[in-house]
């Protein structure tokens, strides 16, 4: 089961990666909505250097749990239109 959690752990860690890596703000600069996106995107980057705080410390469980709030930052703002993300592949719910 330690594998399991392992593999997994490092698999939504690369995604949450690759995921902040597509996303770019979309709505204009200076708007409300664009501050929304910034504040959404920050938090999902927190959750990244969080998660690999968690995994340097062996702590698998929180750092998959990071990297699952992390990523769920991103889908849910992708989702309401407040980032530009890739709609083929398997980085986003768009």
């Amino acid at each position: 089961m330690t594998a399991d959690l392992e593999e997994k752990t490092n698999r939504y860690g690369e995604l949450l990666a690759e995921a902040l890596a597509e996303a770019t703000v979309a709505p204009p600069e200076g708007t409300p909505m664009a501050e929304a996106a910034a504040e959404c995107y920050e938090m999902a980057e927190s959750y990244l250097e969080d998660g690999t705080h968690f995994r340097e410390q062996d702590d698998l469980v929180n750092a998959l749990a990071s990297f699952s709030y992390g990523h769920a930052w991103l889908d849910a703002g992708a989702r309401v239109g407040l980032f530009d993300v890739p709609t083929e592949g398997h980085l986003f719910t768009v």
